[in-house]
């Protein structure tokens, strides 16, 4: 998985954009965060996930995925190492974060 994959996941998703805070691209659906690309460092995205989801993907997949460190991981912000993955793997998670943060008639459409 590159950077540019993961970029390209995030923005395939219903009303995604990308945007940046804090010297980092991030990726918003309706002006909330479900991704960034950059952090802690370059090889390294960040899906925010809920606390369930972020145990079943760090259960799954260590070495792929992590908790954030700090109280944001406790919330379900959640380390993807970008060498280790695939796309399946991460579109799954993104799929996830974008519906955690899309309000809920657009999470229920892209159901449908």
């Amino acid at each position: 998985m590159t950077v540019n994959d993961f970029r390209s996941i995030a923005l395939s998703l219903p009303d995604a954009v990308e945007s940046s805070h804090m010297d980092h691209p991030d990726f918003r659906v309706r002006n909330k965060i479900f991704a960034t690309l950059g952090h802690p460092d370059t090889t390294c995205g960040m899906v925010k996930l809920s606390p369930p989801q972020q145990d079943e993907f760090c259960s799954e997949c260590p070495e792929i995925f992590e908790p954030v460190k700090g109280g944001w991981g406790v919330g379900g912000a959640t380390t993807v190492h970008l060498k280790s993955a695939t796309e399946e793997i991460v579109r799954r998670a993104m799929i996830l974060a974008w519906k955690n943060a899309a309000p809920k008639s657009l999470a229920k459409a892209f159901d449908e």
